[in-house]
């Protein structure tokens, strides 16, 4: 069979990594794929998606990701902490934070594989577009789209953020650690305007 490339001894006659322990070579067994986002705050939406994933997936890294251009109404260390509270002792889910380009963190954690979930058509411009540019930064990684379950489908962070600054009940929308870390940033009143985007 010819090689695509460069032909490499650690593959198989498919063209697939054997198990190597020395060097780290992943098996094709274990199905690694990186979940990423902002997760300011995570939703229902989200949660619903981590357990979709763990449906395919082996294992499931919840990256947040961290923009210093970009206000967040949760820091990074609470978005990361609130996360774990809920996927509570879930042994195939770990949960982190990465900063720089996304396609830089896949690589250094050894997936292959992105998933991303889409809402509607305009999730769908901004995520084709999205996955395009990982694509031409980082041709070995690919994206994987879920959509959305019906009962989720218009949760967004920011709409959750916005009820419950003005005293709504996001109760059906986020889970309970999430529900309580809201109530306690928006007790002292009026949040700056950017971190609710």
């Amino acid at each position: 069979m010819g090689c695509f490339g460069r032909c490499d001894p650690r593959r198989n006659s498919a063209g697939f990594n054997q198990f190597d322990e020395e060097k780290g070579l992943r098996t094709m067994s274990e199905r690694l794929a990186i979940y990423p986002g902002s997760f300011d705050p995570i939703t229902n939406g989200h949660v619903d998606l981590i357990r979709r994933g763990l449906r395919l997936f082996d294992r499931l890294i919840v990256a947040v990701a961290v923009n210093p251009r970009k206000a967040t109404l949760l820091t990074a260390d609470e978005r990361v902490e609130v996360i774990r509270q809920v996927v509570g002792d879930e042994p195939r889910v770990q949960v982190t934070s990465f900063n720089g380009l996304l396609v830089d963190y896949v690589r250094s954690s050894g997936a292959r594989i992105l998933i991303r979930g889409l809402r509607a058509l305009a999730d769908f411009e901004y995520e084709f577009q999205f996955a395009h540019m990982n694509r031409r930064l980082a041709p070995e990684i690919d994206s994987v789209f879920m959509m959305t379950s019906e009962e989720n489908f218009y949760v967004s962070s920011s709409l959750v953020k916005e009820v419950a600054a003005f005293g709504g009940d996001v109760s059906s929308l986020v889970p309970d650690p999430v529900q309580r870390l809201l109530a306690s940033k928006f007790a002292g009143g009026p949040v700056a305007p950017d971190v609710m985007k």
